[in-house]
């Protein structure tokens, strides 16, 4: 009874960390995934200086960038 409880537990917590909150912001699309370990960032935002897009992806773990695409003004 008490592995199934843990397991249970163990489960919960795996999705509480893992399950990402989409936060869409007023910029032209950009939209955030935000999770408690990582956060992906689809940026579609834009651009003040020539009219165009800002485009590109950014990927956080843990507040660490691991990887970023992101094209200003096009």
């Amino acid at each position: 009874m008490q592995k199934k409880l843990i397991r249970i537990a163990i489960i919960i917590i795996a999705l509480i960390l893992l399950f990402p909150i989409p936060y869409r912001y007023k910029d032209g699309g950009t939209v955030k995934y935000q999770a408690v370990l990582y956060s992906i960032t689809d940026y579609h935002a834009i651009s003040a200086a020539d009219g165009g897009y800002d485009t590109g992806i950014e990927i956080k773990i843990l507040g660490k960038t691991v990887y970023e695409n992101i094209t200003y003004g096009q």
